[in-house]
């Protein structure tokens, strides 16, 4: 399946951490924080302005960003896992 986001929103996979285990706590996957970074995977071509004209968007595929922890939506492409946002939603582009 395809999926081209529209207008401003931007498709992210996450970037999941290392995962440190100390001592014999098994922590279950539904009671872990789920990652706020991420990488573009697919971008809209911008908000479409009363005048006619698309603002740019400030990223693009393969940047990886910071995002809100309760922003957007979680779908499933492919059997993957996947965030849809906004751009609006998104905090910060990290810069290697």
């Amino acid at each position: 399946m395809t999926v081209r986001p529209l207008h401003d929103r931007i498709l992210v996979k996450r970037i999941e951490g290392k995962e440190n285990v100390k001592g014999a706590i098994i922590i279950p996957d539904s009671a872990k924080e789920k990652p706020t970074k991420g990488k573009v995977i697919a971008v809209g071509p911008g908000k479409l302005r009363e005048n006619g004209e698309r603002l740019a968007m400030a990223v693009a595929r393969g940047d990886e960003v910071l995002y809100g922890r309760y922003g957007g939506s979680d779908i499933d492409v492919d059997g993957r896992e996947v965030k849809i946002l906004r751009e609006s939603d998104i905090l910060a582009k990290v810069v290697k």
